[in-house]
């Protein structure tokens, strides 16, 4: 299946979905060591990367809903995908 959304020629939605996973996974490396170091700061600055992890989530989706509409329907890709934004 061909993305149908692009950017220079590089599918948008796989590339959006870095950020989240990016910034999630820092959130949590930022939680514990704001709770190791009792330092409001890195907690701070985790809560603001999990809202921009929340933002960049639902932008991600955009772009993949967009190239889930495409997709032929009743195949395998389809119901596949289908769960995935819906799990996500």
């Amino acid at each position: 299946m061909e993305s149908r959304a692009k950017l220079f020629g590089h599918p948008i939605h796989p590339m959006l979905v870095m950020f989240p996973l990016g910034l999630f996974t820092t959130a949590v490396a930022f939680d514990l060591i704001g709770f190791a170091l009792d330092e409001m700061l890195w907690l701070r600055s985790s809560f603001y990367m999990i809202g921009a992890g929340v933002v960049m989530g639902l932008l991600a989706a955009v772009f993949g809903a967009i190239d889930w509409l495409f997709i032929p329907g009743g195949t395998r890709a389809k119901r596949i995908g289908l769960w995935h934004g819906l799990g996500n």
